[in-house]
């Protein structure tokens, strides 16, 4: 197992009612001893605050691309070379999408085009969503071009359906982490 102490991770959080579980997440890596960077989007922060995810990470979350609080550095640039992996936890069909497309509109997805490190995605969905030809189509070309995927599981829905699309626990993503992060 790698030891996620001293490692940099970016947290990556979009909009789905399983964004509450990056807060276990981010107190796990935290925990290991990791520097947790979160970027949100601004659908994820209609599930979950950016002062709790602030709060639990200790450090600044990044949602806005133009926001005029800043260092000097260009942050989605100086956050990318420092980063040791890239995990986007929850990963909706939509940020799928962006990143497979690359599609880079807000702080999320552009820092996805921009790390070199490896990014692993925790989708979560309803099982028709994840289901979709065009869903798939993208999972499997990420896949192709090095991206790693953790979950979906099999289980109850927000939506009470119980099916695939139910994103993973934070624990079996903490430990299927160490086998990704360089």
């Amino acid at each position: 197992m790698t030891d996620l102490k001293n490692k940099n991770i970016i947290i990556g959080i979009s909009g789905s009612i399983a964004a509450y579980k990056s807060c276990e997440i981010i107190r796990l890596l935290i925990k290991s001893g990791a520097s947790v960077i979160p970027v949100m989007t601004k659908n994820a922060s209609e599930f979950i605050t950016p002062l709790t995810i602030q709060t639990l990470s200790r450090n600044k979350v990044y949602i806005n691309m133009f926001s005029i609080d800043f260092d000097w550095e260009i942050e989605h640039v100086s956050i990318a070379k420092k980063s040791d992996l890239f995990l986007i936890a929850p990963a909706t069909a939509n940020i799928i999408a962006k990143i497979a497309s690359g599609i880079a509109d807000d702080a999320l997805t552009t820092l996805a085009l921009s790390v070199k490190c490896p990014i692993v995605f925790c989708p979560a969905m309803n099982s028709e969503m994840y289901k979709n030809p065009i869903t798939q189509k993208n999972i499997l070309y990420l896949k192709g071009i090095g991206c790693k995927f953790i979950g979906p599981e099999k289980g109850e829905l927000a939506c009470c359906d119980k099916d695939i699309g139910r994103m993973s626990e934070p624990d079996k993503i903490i430990s299927e982490l160490n086998k990704y992060i360089k």
